[in-house]
């Protein structure tokens, strides 16, 4: 080391953070590593006694060691060496001390065995350790003679059970394993014997059996029965077999059978249970009393088996002493004294002696302090050899001490110190290291370490040494040492910095020196930024069966890149992620998706961005909407009258959607079953409806949930229940009065539904008679929903009233409506104004365009009196004159539509964008229409042009691409060019990077070379047509750049082929749009094609009324007005200008006039499909003109 590097470390105060290992030369423990030669020390060994089990195949006695060179082993057994007969090894391939006995030969191994750990600087001893190899228990096979003892006196029946593995326990049974009853009188004593204080005539059996069972080894044996003969006593005690009179046994002074003579001692060790057992004997049975001679009975004693036993659990010091037990009767008493002394096995006073390491020259002290009852004595060993004091050595034995002055490196040894009395031994291994040690660095040189910026982190510094080495920190080799308040020095060394800098990064040296030298290591620390969750999962409502989208985005330190993961939990479980294709767990660029969600799907959902040294978290809720669950417990009750009912339900759970509503439906098996129709509505914060039924029905009902998902499953449908039959609760609706000839009236209604009649027998009451008349009601009784009157006047207001009926009565009182009888025709051959149809024409005709297909036409009603019958409403005809892009080719493209009821303006659908029109009304009766009006001429804005047929992408180069096209179909305006739209596409996620915009001028160009593209990427292009109203739709297509390599390959083929695949190419893109514009030529106009028959053929009736060419009218029956309605009218023919969304109701002057008095879409019901009018976009006036 370097003058320099000294004088650093001699700095003190601020610049050093030092570290001073203080081990005293009487070191609390010993701690050395395994790299420096050291004493053996046993680490692992079996505790005695060992019982060898009979079940036991086999016998594994322990004994592991450390040390440095590794240990060598031996066993004693009883003293003696023993060679053990199967050695196992250790992971290191040294001989380990651990040694197995087999069950065949184990009973030659009882004994008592010790270890010995030996290497070149010493020997490690263990305790003894006792084997036992307890023999099979059984009782000895025997004949015993019957005992025989006289009525009153005492008998002990002898068990004398075997010994073995405890714990055992003693029974007395007779043949048919009954328990001999015990009392008193007759009791087991602890020594397993059957004890009677006075014997009965009723002991008298052949089958006492005393039984040991030894749980631990699962056997019981059983002794050989004994007989017992009591004999009775004679009246006058003499010839007790010659007579059965018996007299009670003569009273006899108590005695004790057990324990035997005056005084026992008792000697227990501390903490076990004391048992004290006194059993009389004498006659009438004696009773026991217990007491402790000049002091009182514990509070934990406890007294058993009918007063005989006494027992004090974990008896202490003072529980030692004189007791005494007391057997009495009537005759006198017995007692019996007790000498308890309570000794204890060898103990540490605190705690054993520790190893030590020392320097030579240094006085060593190792003291062995135990107590115990008896006093132990010690002895010593040095490496398992007997140690003893000699006087004038400098290593001296002072008892429980022992002492070594001025140690030298010899002095180096294990010793043991023994501990020993009649309860017991305690040993004890101290290492004593004599050594003298320069500074030895455990922790590996160069050793890298990283910490994220913010966090603690500790560099290892491990050093041995002896004297202990006082170490220090630098870093970056400047002589300024570590310092600050976040840098700690530890006791083993180890340098903590808290909270780290950026600037914390760079190399340290940890440098450690003593008397005897010094070393060094360099530690190399990297601060790493902290990972994050820069986009957290947000909380998301999915509805069930969808896919769920959850995002987490994190950052991290780059230089972690190998060791970051991306883990997703759910409630705190790792969701499993399969590879497989079914799996519904997809994790795809920081994205979890979950496919099909279900219910068992929703809970917390946790993001863990994890690298090899942070990790951070972010939670999010994932709820999953279901539709509701079914109602359930549905209940029916009554409320006025049977067909008068509450229905409720309990609702089922909503899975987070609030529930909006409840449909309750009905089922009834009479006309239409198996068929559920929907009864009645109940609002979601409801659970009970009021449902009004009709009679004479078999009900079924049930309920479903709706929420914002949908609609739930239905409930179990209710028990059937049965209405009562009624007469009808209603009188037919929607009744019609035609008079479709002269001199008649024909009545028709709806009828009512089979579930309305309430009855079987229905039928229909029509009642009619003229308006303003006082004449009485003409009544008629029907089956059908029609009746015709025949022989009315002409065109006479009559008043009607339909009742219906059924065989349990009638229905309501009906209300009176007027309807008008058949209108006269009378025909004078060319005289027009004798023709019963309209006589004038609307005036004052206004349009707006309101955008480029929709028009609103107004006008001033006709007079009421020029009708000439009942107002059937008004027709507007509008003629396409030309297309104002080719104004020279006349058209003539004819429509109309009619507008029933009286009204003053409408709606005109179904225009062609940049066209001039000519448009007249007329209004019309049943017999026909009216003369037109004065035309009106018009023009429609410029629309923006049809989506272009076709759109490919050729001639990729590295850089370009070559797009073609082919021009609109229909431009609806003058085409003025073109928009091109080109995105630029990550292959990977398909997101757009980056986007152009390119506008190509000129109505002719159909193709465009694009430049400056990226090499071997993938664009999307978007091609519209555009004229002065905009642009049209876009058509897409996509296409990829080429590489560099790929031109190269391509080259020499399109040298010879390009020009053949360019013209095959542009062969085909000619054909094709030559195609599609034939096939649009064709139809053109066919979205009107039947309204344009119907021009071609007007109807002959109104032409010779409008014409006057046609002067014969026919009344036979009604006929549909063929030149005053559109034919059809597809959803493409409502559809608009595509720039315009507002629906046309906007433009009508509220709900009921727009479906009453001009709005188109109301008078399609009967006609045409009703189709979407896309929004104006502004109103323009027309003025009319002449045709």
């Amino acid at each position: 080391m370097t003058q320099k590097t000294w004088r650093v470390m001699k700095l003190a105060g601020s610049l050093q953070l030092v570290l001073l290992l203080a081990l005293a030369s009487r070191a609390a423990g010993l701690n050395i590593p395994l790299e420096v030669e050291q004493l053996p020390t046993i680490t692992t060994y079996t505790s005695g006694p060992i019982i060898a089990l009979p079940f036991d195949n086999t016998v594994t006695v322990r004994c592991e060691a450390i040390g440095n060179p590794p240990p060598e082993y031996r066993w004693t057994k009883d003293g003696k060496n023993f060679m053990p007969p199967y050695i196992t090894t250790n992971k290191t391939d040294h001989t380990s001390g651990t040694f197995v006995l087999r069950k065949q030969h184990i009973v030659q191994f009882q004994g008592k065995y010790r270890c010995y750990a030996s290497n070149k600087l010493g020997t490690a001893m263990t305790e003894e350790i006792e084997l036992i190899v307890p023999n099979v228990p059984k009782f000895p096979k025997e004949a015993i003679d019957p005992i025989v003892v006289k009525e009153g006196d005492p008998l002990v029946l002898e068990c004398n059970p075997p010994e073995g593995v405890a714990p055992r326990q003693i029974y007395w049974m007779s043949f048919n394993l009954q328990h001999i009853e015990q009392d008193d009188r007759v009791s087991m004593g602890s020594d397993g014997n059957l004890y009677f204080s006075n014997a009965l005539q009723k002991d008298s059996r052949q089958d006492y059996c005393c039984h040991a069972a030894f749980s631990r080894i699962r056997t019981i044996v059983q002794k050989t029965a004994m007989t017992v003969v009591v004999k009775s006593l004679k009246p006058d005690n003499e010839f007790p077999d010659s007579s059965n009179a018996t007299e009670a046994p003569p009273v006899r002074k108590p005695g004790l059978l057990l324990p035997s003579g005056v005084q026992t001692e008792k000697v227990l060790l501390k903490g076990e249970d004391l048992q004290l057992e006194c059993i009389p004997e004498g006659f009438p049975t004696p009773t026991i009393k217990w007491m402790k001679m000049g002091d009182a009975l514990p509070s934990r004693a406890k007294l058993s088996k009918f007063k005989k036993l006494l027992t004090i659990t974990g008896v202490e010091e003072k529980d030692q002493g004189k007791y005494m037990c007391i057997a009495s009767n009537s005759v006198g008493e017995a007692a019996h004294y007790f000498d308890v002394i309570v000794e204890d096995p060898p103990k540490w006073l605190t705690e054993p002696p520790k190893s030590q390491l020392t320097v030579t020259g240094s006085d060593v002290y190792i003291k062995c302090s135990v107590r115990g009852n008896p006093v132990p004595d010690i002895t010593w060993r040095r490496n398992g050899e007997l140690f003893r004091d000699e006087p004038g050595n400098y290593t001296r034995v002072l008892d429980d001490t022992v002492v070594i002055h001025n140690a030298r490196a010899e002095d180096s040894a294990v010793y043991q110190c023994e501990a020993t009395n009649s309860h017991g031994s305690l040993l004890v291994n101290v290492n004593i290291m004599v050594l003298n040690m320069a500074p030895l660095i455990l922790t590996r040189n160069y050793q890298e370490y990283a910490v994220i910026l913010g966090r603690d982190i500790i560099m290892n510094c491990r050093v041995f040494s002896s004297p202990p080495p006082i170490i220090s920190w630098f870093k970056d080799g400047d002589a300024i040492t570590v310092k600050g308040e976040r840098f700690f020095a530890l006791q083993n060394g180890s340098l903590q910095i808290i909270g780290a800098e950026e600037n914390d990064s760079g190399r340290y040296m940890c440098v450690a020196f003593n008397t005897e030298g010094n070393s060094n290591i360099t530690a190399v620390l990297d601060v790493k930024d902290r990972t994050q969750i820069v986009d957290p999962p947000q909380n998301v409502q999915i509805i069930s069966g969808t896919t769920a989208q959850l995002m987490c985005q994190a950052e991290y330190d780059r230089s972690l890149q190998s060791t970051f993961e991306l883990v997703w939990r759910k409630d705190g479980e790792e969701i499993p992620l399969s590879p497989e294709e079914n799996s519904r767990y997809v994790v795809n660029n920081r994205m979890l998706q979950i496919m099909n969600v279900n219910l068992s799907d929703q809970g917390m959902y946790t993001c863990i961005a994890r690298t090899g040294l942070d990790e951070e978290h972010a939670t999010a809720l994932l709820t999953v909407l279901d539709v509701p669950d079914a109602p359930m417990n549905l209940v029916i009750s009554e409320i006025k009258s049977p067909r008068n009912i509450f229905l409720s339900w309990v609702p089922g759970s909503d899975h987070h959607s609030s529930i909006t509503e409840f449909i309750v439906e009905y089922e009834e098996s009479q006309w239409e079953p198996g068929r559920w129709r929907e009864l009645v509505k109940v609002p979601g914060n409801l659970a009970t409806a009021q449902l009004a039924l009709h009679g004479h029905l078999n009900y079924q009902f049930r309920v479903y949930a709706v929420n914002s998902v949908g609609p739930g499953p239905p409930s179990e449908p209710t028990e059937t229940y049965k209405t009562p039959p009624a007469a009808p609760d209603r009188n037919p609706q929607n009744i019609k009065i035609h008079g479709h000839l002269p001199h008649q009236m024909d009545i028709s209604w709806e009828p009512l539904l089979p579930i309305e009649h309430n009855g079987p027998g229905l039928e229909y009451k029509v009642s009619y008679r003229k308006l303003g008349v006082d004449d009485g009601w003409q009544e008629h009784l029907v089956n059908r929903p029609s009746f015709v009157v025949t022989n009315t006047p002409t065109f006479v207001p009559y008043e009607i009233k339909i009742q219906s009926r059924n065989s349990d009565g009638w229905g309501p009182d009906p209300k009176v409506v007027t309807g008008y009888s058949g209108e006269d025709v009378v025909f004078w051959h060319c005289l027009r104004e004798n023709v019963s149809v309209p006589t004038t024409a609307p005036r004052d005709i206004a349009v707006e365009v309101i955008n480029i297909t929709v028009l609103r036409v107004s006008w001033t009603p006709v007079p009421p009196a020029t009708v000439r019958g009942h107002l059937g409403g008004y027709n507007v005809h509008w003629l396409r004159m030309r297309n104002l892009k080719n104004p020279n080719k006349i058209l003539n493209e004819r429509q109309s539509l009619s507008f029933h009821g009286k009204r003053s303006h409408a709606f005109v659908p179904g225009l062609e964008p940049f066209s001039e029109y000519k448009l007249t009304v007329n209004v019309f009766n049943k017999k026909g229409n009216g003369p037109n009006s004065d035309p009106v001429i018009f023009s429609t804005p410029e629309g923006v042009p049809e989506q272009v047929p076709i759109l490919t992408a050729s001639n990729a180069q590295k850089d370009s691409i070559l797009l073609v096209w082919g021009p609109p179909l229909e431009t609806h305006g003058t085409l003025i060019g073109y928009l091109l739209q080109y995105h630029l596409i990550n292959e990977t996620t398909l997101e757009m990077v980056d986007s152009q915009v390119k506008n190509i001028t000129g109505a002719d160009t159909t193709q465009w070379q694009l430049q400056g593209l990226k090499e071997g990427s993938l664009y999307r292009f978007h091609i519209s047509a555009c004229t002065r109203a905009g642009c049209g739709p876009p058509l897409a297509q996509e296409s990829n750049t080429i590489t560099p390599e790929r031109v190269v390959g391509l080259q020499n083929d399109f040298a010879t082929q390009g020009w053949v695949i360019g013209t095959m190419c542009a062969v085909a893109l000619l054909t094709l749009v030559a195609l599609i514009a034939c096939f649009v030529q064709k139809n053109k106009g066919g979205k009107y094609a039947v309204k344009e028959k119907e021009d071609l053929h007007t109807d002959m009736e109104s032409q010779g009324m409008n014409d006057d060419t046609f002067c014969e009218y026919s009344d036979s029956e009604e006929k549909p007005l063929k030149g005053g309605s559109l034919g059809s009218l597809t959803g493409d023919d409502m559809v608009g200008d595509s720039t315009s969304r507002d629906s046309l109701v906007d433009y009508a002057e509220g709900g009921r006039e727009f479906d009453e008095d001009g709005s188109f879409i109301g008078e399609y019901s009967g006609h045409m499909h009703r189709g979407s009018v896309s929004e104006p976009n502004g109103p323009s006036s027309v003025k009319p003109g002449s045709s």
